[in-house]
């Protein structure tokens, strides 16, 4: 399932409110080194649930 343009355009880090790339299973902040998963096709966005980049 792929993520719309219009969530896209929207989607920023919940911690520093910074701008995400995109992989094919995760959003990535640099400016936190947070990624963030994709579930099931659903952006998990909850600072709880982001990795920590090593």
């Amino acid at each position: 399932m792929a993520i719309s343009e219009e969530l896209l355009g929207i989607l920023v880090c919940p911690k520093c409110k910074g701008e995400l790339t995109q992989a094919e299973d995760a959003f990535t902040c640099a400016a936190c080194a947070l990624r963030y998963p994709i579930k099931d096709g659903i952006p998990v966005m909850l600072i709880d649930e982001a990795e920590a980049l090593s």
